[in-house]
């Protein structure tokens, strides 16, 4: 196994079986615990995982060692996943998002535009697998609360296909453009 920086950064996942998932460390933090005896050390990492084709989650993993706690953060975000509705390679629409006193604004962009984030939302836009994004954050800037934003606005995202069912209308009329876009979606994933 090979593995990059162990702070920060992309990693390859250690299971063969199985699908193969985006690992990305977000966060890592050294707390120290103070006993009768003296300072005891451990970590904190938070994690994001996801298939880069729409599925993503995240994880917060605790332990006295790196690994472990890396491993815990994984499983955590595994079993956290949940599916991003897109369209094509973006977002359907744009959504504002906050946990704590962090502020995530998404927009979707044409193609080519890219991931115009950085930091938590850019790891968190990358492994679900969105390509053409503009994000925006306002508010308090820790890396935690970011990446807690982010997951709070794919939750938040619908489809066209949904708001136009609750609204008892044909999805062509909400959104002429729409049968392109799909078209265009199933013609890219059968390359």
């Amino acid at each position: 196994m090979r593995m990059m920086n162990r702070l920060s950064g992309k990693r390859e996942s250690r299971n063969t079986e199985g699908p193969q998932l985006d690992v990305r460390i977000i966060r890592t933090n050294k707390v120290f615990k103070t006993h009768k005896g003296g300072k005891t050390a451990s970590w904190s990492i938070l994690v994001v995982v996801g298939d880069n084709k729409g599925s993503v989650g995240l994880g917060l993993g605790k332990a006295r060692g790196i690994p472990d706690a890396i491993r815990k953060a994984e499983e955590a975000a595994r079993k956290n996943m949940f599916k991003v509705p897109m369209i094509g390679d973006t977002i359907p629409h744009e959504i504002v998002a906050t946990s704590g006193t962090a502020e995530v604004v998404l927009r979707p962009a044409a193609p080519g535009t890219g991931v115009k984030a950085g930091g938590a939302v850019r790891a968190c836009l990358e492994a679900a697998g969105v390509h053409n994004v503009l994000a925006k954050s306002l508010g308090s800037r820790n890396a935690i609360n970011m990446a807690y934003a982010t997951i709070e606005a794919f939750k938040s995202l619908t489809s066209p296909e949904d708001i136009a069912a609750r609204r008892g209308m044909e999805t062509k009329q909400l959104v002429p453009w729409i049968e392109r876009a799909r078209k265009e979606e199933a013609e890219h994933a059968a390359y």
